[in-house]
């Protein structure tokens, strides 16, 4: 009885607190971006962008471009369009037809590619987890970009033009260039981040590409602001 009486007297003291404070909403997240293509399944298969995921990602291209040095500010409006066409771009590409389908294992094994490949561009670890807790990204919603990522980059390599597994004579050549950043080191001891390097550059402008290619057929309807509409060049 008395555990009874417990129970019900901390019910009651929930209950009593002001409707105010109660009833105050918390903004979790928000749709601000929705696009279709005929790719896609048309209007009758909307995307929908969510603000946390789209500032991450402009972090990320902060993070990724050197002449970003602004402590005071996460990313700018270039880095948002950054982020929102390649998040559009490989949302596309991750949804086409590839021939023959990948096998599970062949995703798994892009997906962790994909994200080898992004700690490179963004500085590390650290850098990355720092902009994942800053815009509440969990280990759940990066996995689903790295999978879009991974698919997007399958279908480039499959359909397109390959891209995924240069050969060593390749990144000889590429190494022996002054257009790499690992141009001053041995061969033998840069060539997993040369590799690396090389294919996330080939993602990059074959996804870029892949964008202007198909804007005209991307149907793009903004719902709120961007978060980087509060970020001025």
């Amino acid at each position: 009885m008395k555990r009874l009486a417990l129970v019900l007297g901390l019910l009651w003291a929930l209950l009593a607190e002001s409707p105010s404070r109660a009833a105050t909403p918390v903004l979790v997240d928000r749709a601000v971006a929705r696009f279709w293509a005929p790719d896609t399944g048309g209007v009758h298969s909307p995307h929908f962008l969510y603000e946390r995921v789209l500032a991450f990602e402009a972090r990320l291209e902060a993070l990724a471009d050197p002449s970003h040095q602004a402590e005071s500010e996460p990313y700018r409006e270039r880095h948002l369009s950054d982020a929102l066409e390649r998040h559009i771009a490989e949302t596309v590409l991750s949804n086409l037809h590839i021939d023959p389908e990948p096998r599970e294992e062949e995703l798994v094994l892009q997906t962790r590619a994909a994200r080898a490949r992004l700690v490179d561009r963004v500085g590390g670890e650290q850098a990355l987890f720092d902009a994942a807790l800053a815009e509440g990204i969990g280990e759940r919603d990066q996995l689903e970009i790295l999978r879009r990522q991974a698919r997007a980059s399958i279908y480039l390599d499959r359909m397109v033009a390959p891209m995924l597994d240069p050969s060593a004579a390749e990144l000889r050549n590429l190494h022996r260039t002054r257009h790499n950043p690992f141009r001053d080191l041995p061969f033998e001891r840069v060539e997993p981040g040369l590799r690396r390097w090389y294919v996330a550059e080939r993602l990059k402008a074959a996804v870029q590409t892949f964008y202007q290619n198909a804007r005209s057929r991307i149907t793009l309807t903004l719902l709120a602001d961007l978060p980087g509409q509060r970020a001025r060049e």
